[in-house]
């Protein structure tokens, strides 16, 4: 049977990878679940983002999606592979941020060294460079966890002296393991709204990617290249957003990450 795309996030970042894909991939039907509840992810154990995301994977199951998408770097980095290689009922698919980044990177730098701005938990992971070495294994990586850049989005301090201090420190840390990096992944949904400050700290010769256009991109070809998960796809055009939170405040933070004001219902996992 047809069903809505999944997007799932652990809370509001993914809204900023949902907005491209549901621009770029308009006719489907979407189901958005935030579990602002239990956020951040970032700073918890592996077990735990594991049994968190698979809950919340499986309540998108429940509700009709055949096809979920982790618009979460963390639940992409530390619950992906085990929910699809053992929870996946039959004719589910579960896809990550991850790759969609990891596989297409080579076409973005020049001189094969790239930046990883991230979560402690995704940097602690390795995630990005065991994707990357994988696709494209001369390429170097450098690693640097920013903990202090979501709650600044989440505060709505983006554009504060406390921003810019903040973000000046972490990108000359980035950079103080190798000045020669010509792009910069920003490897959580919530980065892309502090990009204006970390251009005036980044040189201009420098690419900066956000994930959200990379994602749907590559949406798009998985979903040419794969019929049969296609066709499962219902084409509505409706929109449905679900937090494990109080609704109404989730309602007055999305804007920020969405870009315009939606509707949303509280739900149970």
């Amino acid at each position: 049977m047809q069903g809505p795309i999944g997007v799932f996030d652990s809370g509001y970042g993914g809204l900023t990878v949902f907005k491209e894909i549901q621009k770029q991939l308009p006719k489907y039907d979407y189901i958005y679940l935030g579990d602002n509840a239990r956020v951040p992810y970032g700073i918890r154990s592996f077990e735990t983002v594991y049994e968190y995301t698979k809950e919340c994977v499986f309540k998108l199951f429940d509700l009709g999606c055949n096809l979920v998408i982790l618009a979460c770097n963390t639940a992409s980095a530390k619950a992906l592979r085990s929910i699809q290689q053992h929870d996946l009922p039959e004719g589910k698919k579960v896809l990550g941020v991850i790759r969609p980044t990891t596989e297409s990177i080579n076409e973005y730098t020049v001189n094969g060294k790239v930046g990883i701005l991230a979560t402690q938990g995704t940097v602690l992971s390795e995630s990005y460079k065991i994707e990357i070495n994988k696709f494209h294994p001369a390429i170097e990586v450098f690693q640097h966890p920013c903990p202090l850049w979501v709650p600044l989005v989440e505060n709505n301090e983006i554009d504060s002296k406390a921003a810019h201090d903040i973000i000046e420190k972490d990108i000359q840390r980035l950079f103080s393991q190798s000045s020669e990096i010509d792009t910069i992944v920003l490897a959580c949904t919530h980065y892309p709204l502090l990009l204006p400050v970390i251009k005036e700290y980044v040189p201009d010769y420098v690419t900066i990617l956000s994930q959200g256009e990379l994602v749907a991109n590559k949406l798009i070809h998985y979903l040419e290249r794969h019929p049969e998960v296609e066709t499962q796809c219902s084409k509505n055009g409706t929109l449905i957003f679900y937090t494990t939170d109080d609704a109404k405040n989730f309602e007055a933070n999305t804007t920020i990450f969405y870009g315009k004001q939606i509707t949303a219902s509280h739900i149970s996992l």
